[in-house]
């Protein structure tokens, strides 16, 4: 019973941490990104550059350039790959894009190389880069019939226009900024503005009891919930209740619930952009770079929303509600999931295992990744633990390519959005690409000769190729008519 207890308290309390530090700033802004691209860009403004037909050497490099942007993690970015791929996206740019985006951006990348080394950063964006294409030009080839049905129901989606709206436009760069604005971590975003401190003597009461209901080691990139995230917490759960009412049923008109979700999301959105800190029976709200970028960036989304005609903006926030009702509830299972199995796994096995570049310890570090999620760019100062413990660099990269684009969460929102078929693909071929790049650059540190890991790539890319032959004619077998 004691253990079924501690499985259950390490669910909820991975779920609540999530829910305060992660939810806000970063998926909030993109569901709502991801409902503008289905509703009000035109489909010839996606597939121009990541459509189906697109020449290969425009779309996948199209696809890998937008994704190096984007500091996400697994999550957030997919209702932006759900976004693009709804609007017309080719499959194999828009796996392309969701590979390449968590674990390649700029963010990822810089981190990556002040904290691990140039050598960790270059191997990562080369492999990533080629990895992610990779990956995208197989699912394309796997799944090319059934790209082109997706790619014909697109018409029938929102926008299906001959010109992208220019307010339209002006909404969403906007949320793209609100996306930026509240995830990088760089000055001035970051510099203090003022500090203002309330005379609440319960704060630091409360603050003990939240650490003692989630507690957390700080050292395995585990974090606990805050007053502020408490804060953010009660709104989130407000903003579920209100949503409801608000967005069902948009299409039809807006009501009071409407306004009252969107007055709760932007003050949301505010709040999380605050820094709170409990000292001395006081609470000090940091005022930031960032609560001024995170409200310009509204101002800028309500600007250009209200310049909308109706129909437009009502099909935003029909597309963004949907998008919320197909991801939102499996990320909770997903999140709550994963702080159980936390407590089943200890990161002590996984250095012991990984302390050899062979195929078991680059799978042991792949699997790791996808069971210890960890919030964006918190997997490098992890990584950085596990190689001053002794875990050898082949394996570290392979849990630095996997830990960014799979989490347990993920994986059941992406099959949400493409099924299950193409989510087992995808995730297959994220894990051999992980492994390989692991074995790759465990060899070169090894010492092993460029000739010979060029002539392994090779061998590697030529038993794939005889494997995706073989399944393709099973498939073509199983679709003809006895």
């Amino acid at each position: 019973m004691s253990l079924v207890l501690q499985l259950l308290n390490g669910g909820a309390g991975n779920l609540a941490a999530y829910l305060a530090a992660h939810v806000l700033l970063c998926l909030l802004p993109a569901f709502f990104i991801a409902g503008a691209m289905a509703a009000l860009i035109p489909k010839a403004s996606i597939t121009r550059w990541l459509g189906r037909t697109t020449p290969r050497h425009v779309s996948y490099p199209a696809a890998a350039v937008a994704g190096s942007l984007l500091a996400v993690c697994s999550c957030t970015i997919v209702p932006l790959f759900a976004g693009i791929y709804r609007k017309g996206a080719g499959i194999g740019p828009a796996m392309t894009f969701l590979f390449f985006a968590p674990a390649g951006n700029i963010m990822a990348l810089a981190y990556t190389g002040s904290i691990l080394g140039v050598e960790f950063a270059i191997a990562r964006v080369l492999l990533c880069l080629l990895f992610g294409i990779g990956v995208g030009m197989l699912m394309a080839l796997l799944f090319r019939r059934d790209d082109a049905s997706h790619d014909a129901q697109t018409d029938a989606l929102f926008a299906d226009k001959a010109s992208i709206n220019p307010n339209a436009i002006g909404v969403l760069l906007s949320l793209v900024a609100l996306l930026i604005a509240g995830t990088l971590k760089l000055w001035p975003l970051t510099a203090t503005v003022t500090v203002v401190s309330l005379n609440l003597p319960w704060a630091e009461a409360w603050q003990a009891t939240l650490f003692q209901w989630v507690p957390f080691d700080a050292t395995k990139g585990e974090e606990g919930v805050s007053v502020q995230g408490s804060l953010l917490i009660a709104l989130l759960i407000l903003i579920g209740a209100t949503a409801y009412r608000g967005m069902e049923n948009i299409v039809e008109g807006a009501n009071r619930w409407t306004w009252v979700t969107l007055g709760l999301a932007a003050t949301t959105l505010l709040v999380a952009a605050l820094r709170f800190a409990v000292l001395d029976g006081n609470l000090e709200v940091v005022v930031t770079g960032r609560l001024l970028a995170v409200g310009c960036a509204l101002l800028a989304v309500s600007h250009y929303a209200r310049r909308l005609d109706p129909g437009d903006w009502q099909a935003w926030l029909w597309e963004s509600w949907r998008f919320v009702k197909q991801i939102f509830l499996l990320l909770v299972v997903g999140v709550f999931a994963v702080g159980v199995i936390r407590q089943l796994i200890q990161p002590e096995w996984i250095e012991a295992l990984a302390g050899r570049n062979d195929l078991l310890a680059n799978a042991t570090a792949v699997v790791f990744g996808v069971f210890m999620y960890f919030p964006t760019l918190v997997e490098v100062p992890v990584a950085r633990m596990f190689l001053d413990l002794g875990m050898h660099p082949g394996p570290l990269l392979a849990y630095l390519m996997a830990d960014p684009e799979l989490s347990l969460q993920s994986i059941l929102m992406i099959s949400a959005v493409i099924g299950r078929p193409k989510t087992f693909a995808y995730v297959g071929l994220v894990a051999i690409f992980s492994i390989t790049a692991g074995l790759i650059f465990g060899a070169w540190v090894d010492g092993v000769a460029i000739g010979w890991l060029a002539l392994g790539m090779a061998a590697f890319v030529i038993l794939l190729a005889v494997a995706l032959t073989w399944l393709q004619r099973r498939r073509r077998q199983a679709v003809q008519p006895s």
